[in-house]
């Protein structure tokens, strides 16, 4: 399935945006650059309070952006129970390619229980790389 795309860079260290909109999305995050586990937390919290209920990691360090937003959804209930809307879905792709990664967002990353009606790549780089990237994952 083919939702709306949207592409938001974010600067390792750099305050995220706001996120207009406030409907769930799914969110694709894009690892080419280094980070601090401070920042990655950050951006973590940021994604669930945003509205992210599936995200899908690519990179080298992707596993720890798994568990990081694994950590911000539990930490949004205080460690509590989580009801199934609220629920943030993650999966992570450090062994396998960038297009792979893209595939499996658009065709397995479900949520159980809310239908997610749009996608927003988060490319963690230095350099901006929208069209490629909005492109390759079009072509997916």
């Amino acid at each position: 399935m083919t939702l709306p795309t949207e592409y938001v860079q974010l600067h390792p260290g750099t305050t995220p945006p706001e996120i207009a909109g406030g409907e769930p999305f799914l969110a694709v995050v894009i690892i080419d650059c280094e980070s601090s586990a401070e920042w990655q937390a950050l951006v973590s919290a940021w994604l669930v309070e945003a509205g992210c209920l599936y995200m899908v990691a690519s990179g080298e360090t992707s596993n720890s952006w798994d568990d990081s937003v694994d950590f911000a959804n539990t930490m949004q209930f205080e460690f509590g129970e989580i009801p199934n809307e609220k629920f943030v879905m993650t999966a992570w792709f450090s062994q396998n390619t960038l297009g792979e990664a893209f595939w499996f967002s658009k065709n397995n990353a479900v949520h159980p229980t809310i239908e997610l009606n749009r996608t927003i790549l988060v490319h963690i780089s230095s350099s901006n790389r929208e069209r490629a990237l909005l492109r390759e994952y079009a072509n997916a």
